[in-house]
Parts: structure tokens; sequence; C-alpha cells
């Protein structure tokens, strides 16, 4: 149980900025395997995100509540994710050959396509979730950090890192069958526990189209990079969240 536990603080610590002291859970084997708690750091997430909408709802219009959930979820990540929607945007739009665009991917420089990708994605959050009524946004912001988490995952699985450097990351190890199992098992779970207080067709719905953006997000960068980078994750994670908003929104 100490090896899980130091590889979900492992997970936590990569994909949030909470100050977490990681220096004796630190391995090489279990960094390997953290991404199997990707999802489970994704539905902690959305719950902080849900709980700063519902006390923000107590006092403060319902548009005004979702951005301070929006904004919680921003400060706990460190915009991590929309960080690498941003870079994927620039280097995919910018660069004309390969080398190029993972070249203008590493910049820390935020370019027009990148702006553009990163204020249309915050939009859509806002927008989408701005037009739910407020149980169905506590309810989604759970379940689409820890499913969207989830789709990230599958790129790992079934998709190569293509840069050559050895970055030390989860994610440029591969992702063994163990680890995304117990990926899947997390999101599986939560989708399930939703059910008791979500009709299904509602979920069907918003897994439908994060299916639909995760594979769209993919076809965007794959063809030309030839597999993925750690920016690329946080695209496809950012696609899938905003695809399961847009499902659950249209269902209603």
């Amino acid at each position: 149980m100490k090896g899980e536990w130091a590889k979900l603080v492992l997970a936590a610590q990569f994909l949030t900025r909470l100050p977490l002291r990681t220096d004796r859970l630190f391995s090489a084997g279990r960094m390997a395997d953290a991404p199997r708690y990707f999802p489970l750091v994704g539905l902690l997430i959305g719950v902080a995100s849900a709980g700063a909408y519902w006390l923000a709802a107590l006092a403060l219009p319902h548009l005004v509540a979702v951005i301070v959930a929006i904004s919680a979820g921003l400060l706990l990540t460190g915009a991590f994710h929309e960080d690498g929607l941003a870079d994927t945007f620039d280097g995919i739009g910018g660069g004309l050959t390969r080398d190029q665009s993972l070249e203008i991917m590493k910049d820390s420089r935020l370019g027009t396509y990148g702006t553009a990708a990163l204020v249309g994605a915050l939009a859509l959050k806002a927008a989408a979730l701005a037009a739910m009524p407020p149980f169905w946004v506590i309810a989604s912001l759970p379940l689409a950090h820890c499913a969207s988490r989830l789709s990230a995952v599958l790129v790992i699985a079934t998709s190569r890192y293509v840069r050559e450097e050895d970055t030390g990351k989860p994610v440029s190890q591969g992702l063994s069958s163990a680890s995304l199992g117990v990926a899947s098992v997390i999101g599986l779970g939560a989708v399930s526990i939703s059910l008791i207080w979500c009709q299904p067709i509602a979920l069907v719905s918003g897994l439908a189209l994060m299916g639909v953006m995760h594979v769209a997000m993919r076809l965007m960068f794959e063809p030309k990079l030839g597999g993925y980078t750690g920016d690329t994750l946080g695209a496809v994670q950012q696609a899938s969240e905003i695809g399961f908003y847009l499902g659950v929104l249209a269902w209603l």
C-alpha cells in the first residue's frame, strides 16, 4: 500500500501545484506508474472546483460562481493543462515540419494560435457550465475532470512519446497494462457512482462527445508529430473536458 500511496502522491505532485513532499517517495518505477492515478487526481480537482462553485453560489450570481469554479481548478493545477493546449496549437499551427512544431512547443512564449485556443477553451467551459442548472454544474465538474484525465492516459497507452530527450516525466515511459487497468477502473467507478444521482442518458451524451473531442484532437497533432508530447496530453485533456460539458449540455 505504501508504494501505491507514493504513486498517488507523485501523480498529484505532477498534475497540481499542491506543496507535496515527494523526495522520500520518488523512484523511477513509481513515477512511471504515477499516470494510473491521474483520473483520481482529476476527480479530486473536480470535487474542489465543485465545492468552490457551491460556496460562491451561496452569495454570488450563477455565472460568477462558474468562473470561480474554473479559477479554482486553474489555481490548483497552475493552468498546467491549459498551457499544454496553448503550446500544442502554437506548435501545430506555426510549424511547417515536425521538428519546427516540436521546437515551437518548447518555447515558453505564447503565440497567436495558442492565445486563440486558450481563450476559446476557457470561454467554452464558462459558457457551457453557465448554461447548466446548478445541480448539473456540481455533478459535471468532478466527472469531467476525472474522465478527461483518463482520456489523456489512453493517449499514453496507445501512442508513443516523440521527444528524444529523456525528460524524466512519467509520460515518456509508456504505460503498463496494470496502470491502464487501474486508471480505467477509477474512471469507470466514477461514472458508475454518478449514476446514483445523474440520468444515464446525460452521462452517455457527455462521454460520447468527450470521445469525439479526444479523437479530433489526436487527429490534429498525431499525423504531424507521429505521436504525443506532454503538451499534447494537456490538449487532449482540455478538449475531452470541454466535450463532456458540451455533451451534457446538448442533452439538457
